[in-house]
């Protein structure tokens, strides 16, 4: 099985995140961070440096989001593209807190659940797969002049056969450790 060289995201996560962020209110701004997962000989999780990744990679990305203006923001919505090529992680207490979309415009609680006919012609509830979710989101809240809010989400690179933007030969390596995306805003309502 042919396995390319480890690659960046860096492209990818940047173009999702400015897309996003064009198309938001200007106070608050947004920092996306992006680090390894490594584990350690006793059992606990580190984070380090992620300049490369590869195919099994366990990520963590943070957006920090931070009210700029001298005003409260109201009924900031914290969202977090997942890009492709990668594959959210569920964390086992998130259920119901966060929203996600397989769409990135429509969110629902976590977790997603569709709708498929069965060969009985019955109607049945099914979970959406995590490789099809595309974006996370928390729940809207106020945001203080000056203050900021954090979330974060754990996603898994996918496999080539997966991920043809892994196997393209001029992906460059990161060289941040670890990397840093930002923003000029986010989403939010006054």
């Amino acid at each position: 099985m042919y396995f390319p060289r480890k690659v960046s995201l860096l492209p990818s996560l940047f173009a999702l995140l400015f897309v996003a962020a064009a198309a938001q209110a200007q106070p608050v701004s947004s920092e996306l961070t992006i680090a390894r997962v490594v584990a350690q000989p006793d059992g606990s999780q580190r984070l380090a440096p992620a300049p490369e990744v590869g195919p099994g990679d366990l990520l963590q990305y943070t957006a920090t989001y931070r009210n700029t203006s001298q005003r409260a923001v109201r009924r900031l919505a914290a969202t977090l593209p997942i890009p492709p090529g990668t594959e959210y992680v569920a964390a086992p207490a998130v259920s119901g807190v966060i929203e996600a979309s397989v769409g990135g415009t429509v969110f629902e609680p976590v977790p997603l659940m569709r709708k498929v006919k069965r060969p009985d012609g019955q109607v049945a509830l099914v979970a959406v797969p995590l490789a099809e979710y595309r974006a996370l989101r928390w729940p809207e809240r106020d945001l203080a002049a000056g203050s900021s809010i954090v979330a974060s989400a754990r996603v898994r690179v996918s496999a080539p056969e997966a991920n043809p933007q892994l196997a393209h030969p001029a992906r460059a390596a990161l060289s941040a450790a670890p990397t840093t995306l930002t923003t000029v805003t986010a989403s939010a309502s006054r």
